[in-house]
């Protein structure tokens, strides 16, 4: 993934906004809480996989915007197909890498999103 301008940087963490909007409380829907992690915290290949979700792509990986199964449960509860996973890019990996975001609700109009960077081994949910 190319490393984007510094207006279109901007455009996405402003585009971005209308994602995070309701992700603004440290619990989520079913009561569970998360640590939490804002826009700021974030690095900055986070920002920019977060400007894609919300432009619905084209993504960089081929398994980005596919369903997430949550087997291990560590989500709050949905219906399979709920959550999809997207690959946060880390410089210098040959692989994907551990870092992702994992979304739930509609593809352009997600309720919420946490980041790991672990590899699902930990989740905080993405605030403003």
């Amino acid at each position: 993934m190319q490393r984007l301008a510094a207006g279109v940087f901007l455009g996405a963490v402003l585009a971005v906004s209308q994602v995070a909007t309701a992700r603004t409380q440290s619990a989520d829907d079913n009561g569970a809480a998360f640590g939490t992690v804002s826009m700021g915290e974030l690095p900055r290949e986070a920002v920019d996989t977060l400007g894609l979700i919300n432009e619905g792509g084209p993504y960089p990986f081929e398994k980005d915007g596919s369903v997430f199964g949550n087997y291990e449960r560590q989500l709050p509860k949905h219906r399979r197909g709920y959550y999809h996973e997207y690959t946060v890019p880390t410089p210098a990996a040959r692989n994907r890498g551990a870092r992702r975001i994992i979304c739930g609700g509609a593809l352009r109009r997600t309720d919420n999103c946490y980041y790991t960077d672990d590899h699902y081994a930990s989740f905080r949910r993405i605030v403003e």
